[in-house]
């Protein structure tokens, strides 16, 4: 019993110890709650999230936003968005200059840059890269002193203990050639890729199609004759027509027609420079299985170069070591200098080191990390809104008191974005070109009030759409001039949804007083399809219900998942939805080719999903979509906008406004709609951040010094016990 007595005490006493020490370390600097490593604390590193693994890294097949926020700092396409510049201007970034771009008739003459498209049949652009350009270090460029390629040619034990790209020790690097622009392109052509934009550039790129046809020939044929101990298809062996090599550093692409929206697409990485090697070296037999591929693995030549990929934990980019250098702009908006985004002008990119971006899933522990200084930057959640925004009498926006002494930012931007609510016209009843079915998508536009639904669900962060082109971009209209009159009215020299009185009146004019069915005399029962689901999803649907329920109408939901979803509107069985669309490209062809009839979801497999046609409208688009910005082409929009908002084959929703918050230590911060390579601008001061955790994140130690103290009045009875067990042995 004494020695149990005994061995009590040394524990008590050890765990004494330990809080002492405990309480001790505390005041070390380093708060204890800190997830990154103490070495970490005053280093040139942004800490940000992502929520979903990035499925694509090859420029050829990424087209997602989560997949731009790293491809986008790894490859360098030919020209960029200006960082500062509006409205959004682009500048060359890979090219050395902006592309020349020449004109020629049908029979090959030349023609003045102001010719009409009607007499242009060829477009040529000449383009010319930097010189000096490397690739980051990389396994695929490995070579040997004989020039030879270190990990071309792996055989079957080489490749079974490799798991990993760490697992080639070897690096290499070359410099950037056009040939590698070329190479890129003939990618976006091949089957085995299915690039996304494969068609559209199909329509365009002199002999695209018939390339990615012969491709698709000659990779099936490569298929059934392999033997397995070969799988790369060497794509500089065919050539594109359209696409020409002049020499090391310039090439030519000819289009078909004139394609002034082609310039933006040089933008996309999509149009990156892509080394012949990567392909050689990830296609060799068994490196797929293990995830050694290009998707996982990017190979670049831009600042930041993909240093760890783990998308269970966290996502790392580094500075490319090989980078060949970057200046910030000297010159920006009115304003800029004024916010301090010109105190770098002409200083070296990128300014940031690393950037570790931590997999975070729930937007809570997101936010409770923010609040901690533990990431530099954040969205702001419907749970999160009110805690950090606040508006005033005057409808203003603006930070809560908290917010601003923490000395945190907000910055908002109206997004080049569309969120709306479409009709399939394919649709008996909704659907067509009747004046009946036009009335009654007129009635449910006017019903659908979006600007409550910007309120209630996306804490205002939107503006009520009157079209399908967003503030900022060509072709949308400020003030008045901008008002759909088929469902606003001015009102005191204020806009105003039209009444729900009027909406009834056109569903009486429709065929459906009091939104009754005149076939069955009961309601009329229309269906919605939607992959909303949980609580946040009710609560919109139930909303949607009672919008439609305002004029009479029963409103049926259909929920499924995304792919069935997307089965119904290829297959035109859906009849009202809601989806949104993203500016590939400040331009309003890229929102009117959405409402395009060749462009139709169910006959031609385009992304007019409402299944719209209009032959004025379909003339006026082929007219307007290929004219450079000038008041024509205003005109020409103006109308084609009016003639959507007379056959209201969307309710036009709105376009959402992005709201984000950095800490004071994170700087250069200025939203930019169009450019996904913005990280290289960004600065951090880890100093100021490192103060500021400390300050905000104080050790809480009551709750050990009451554990201490607890363990000490417990250690009592255990003394007297002992000593009286002592005294009893001596008697």
């Amino acid at each position: 019993m004494a020695k149990y007595q005994t061995g009590l005490m040394k524990t008590i006493c050890w765990a004494g110890w330990l809080l002492i020490l405990s309480l001790v370390s505390g005041c070390s600097g380093t708060s204890w709650n800190n997830p990154y490593p103490a070495a970490e604390s005053t280093a040139n590193i942004l800490y940000s999230s992502f929520s979903e693994r990035p499925k694509h890294l090859d420029p050829a097949r990424a087209y997602s936003s989560n997949e731009y926020e790293f491809i986008a700092q790894i490859y360098e396409p030919l020209l960029q968005y200006h960082f500062l510049k509006r409205p959004y201007e682009l500048v060359p970034l890979a090219a050395e200059r902006l592309p020349v771009v020449r004109y020629y008739d049908a029979a090959g003459a030349h023609l003045p840059d102001q010719a009409l498209s009607s007499k242009i049949a060829f477009s040529e652009y000449e383009i010319t890269i930097r010189r000096g350009m490397l690739y980051q270090p990389h396994p695929a460029l490995a070579t040997d002193s004989s020039g030879a390629y270190s990990y071309h040619h792996l055989d079957s034990r080489q490749i079974a203990r490799s798991n990993t790209l760490a697992d080639f020790p070897l690096t290499g690097t070359r410099e950037v050639t056009a040939e590698d622009f070329i190479y890129q392109i003939k990618r976006l052509a091949s089957p085995s890729l299915n690039s996304p934009i494969a068609g559209i550039i199909g329509e365009y790129i002199v002999g695209f199609s018939d390339y990615r046809k012969e491709l698709s020939e000659l990779q099936q044929r490569q298929q059934g004759d392999a033997d397995g101990s070969d799988t790369y298809f060497d794509l500089r062996s065919y050539e594109i027509p359209g696409v020409e090599l002049l020499d090391r550093y310039s090439f030519r692409i000819r289009l078909r027609g004139k394609y002034p929206q082609f310039i933006y697409w040089l933008a996309m990485p999509f149009f990156s420079p892509m080394p012949w090697e990567a392909e050689a070296f990830y296609s060799q037999p068994g490196l797929k299985k293990r995830n050694i591929t290009l998707n996982w693995y990017p190979l670049g030549s831009g600042p930041y170069m993909l240093e760890e990929n783990n998308p269970n934990l966290r996502m790392v980019l580094a500075v490319n070591p090989n980078f060949h250098g970057e200046n910030y702009p000297l010159e920006g908006a009115p304003g800029d200098r004024e916010s301090a985004l010109l105190e770098r002008a002409g200083q070296p990119l990128p300014f940031i080191e690393r950037a570790i971006f931590s997999l975070e899933k729930e937007s809570i522990p997101y936010w409770s990390k923010f609040l901690q200084g533990y990431y530099d930057t954040s969205g702001i959640s419907s749970d999160s809104f009110d805690q950090a925004v606040r508006f005033s009498t005057q409808g203003e926006v603006g930070l809560t008191d908290p917010m601003i002494e923490k000395g945190i930012h907000l910055n908002t931007a109206v997004t080049a974005s569309v969120f709306y609510m479409g009709f399939n016209l394919l649709d008996p009843v909704v659907g067509g070109d009747s004046e009946p079915a036009r009335l009654l998508r007129q009635a449910i536009s006017i019903a659908m009030d979006f600007e409550e639904y910007i309120s209630i669900f996306n804490n205002g962060r939107g503006v009520a759409a009157q079209g399908p082109i967003p503030p900022g971009i060509f072709g949308n209209r400020a003030g008045t001039d901008e008002i759909n009159r088929y469902v606003y009215e001015l009102h005191g020299g204020k806009v105003r949804r039209k009444g729900i009185a009027q909406a009834q009146a056109l569903m009486r004019q429709a065929g459906y007083p009091g939104g009754r069915d005149p076939v069955t005399g009961k309601s009329l029962i229309l269906y919605y399809d939607t992959t909303s689901a949980g609580p946040d999803g009710k609560a919109r649907l139930n909303w949607m219900r009672k919008q439609f329920a305002k004029l009479g109408v029963e409103l049926v939901i259909r929920a499924s998942d995304y792919n069935r979803f997307q089965e119904k509107m290829r297959e035109g069985t859906g009849q009202i939805f809601m989806w949104g669309w993203n500016a590939d490209y400040p331009d309003p062809e890229n929102f009117l080719f959405l409402l395009y009839g060749p462009n139709g979801k169910v006959e031609h497999g385009g992304e007019n999903a409402a299944n719209y046609s209009n032959p004025e409208f379909d003339k006026l688009f082929v007219q307007m979509k290929n004219m450079e910005n000038s008041p024509q082409r205003q005109m020409i929009v103006n109308q084609m906008v009016e003639i959507l908002r007379h056959d209201a084959p969307w309710v036009w929703g709105f376009f959402p406004k992005a709201f984000s918050l950095s800490h004071a230590w994170y700087g250069n911060v200025k939203p930019n709609l169009m450019a996904n390579n913005t990280l290289k601008y960004k600065w951090i001061d880890p100093e100021l951040r490192a103060r500021q955790r400390a300050l905000w994140n104080p050790p809480i130690v009551w709750p050990l010094l009451l554990l201490l103290a607890v363990l000490l009045i417990s250690l009592v009875p255990a003394v007297r016990l002992y000593r009286r067990r002592e005294r009893s042995s001596a008697r």
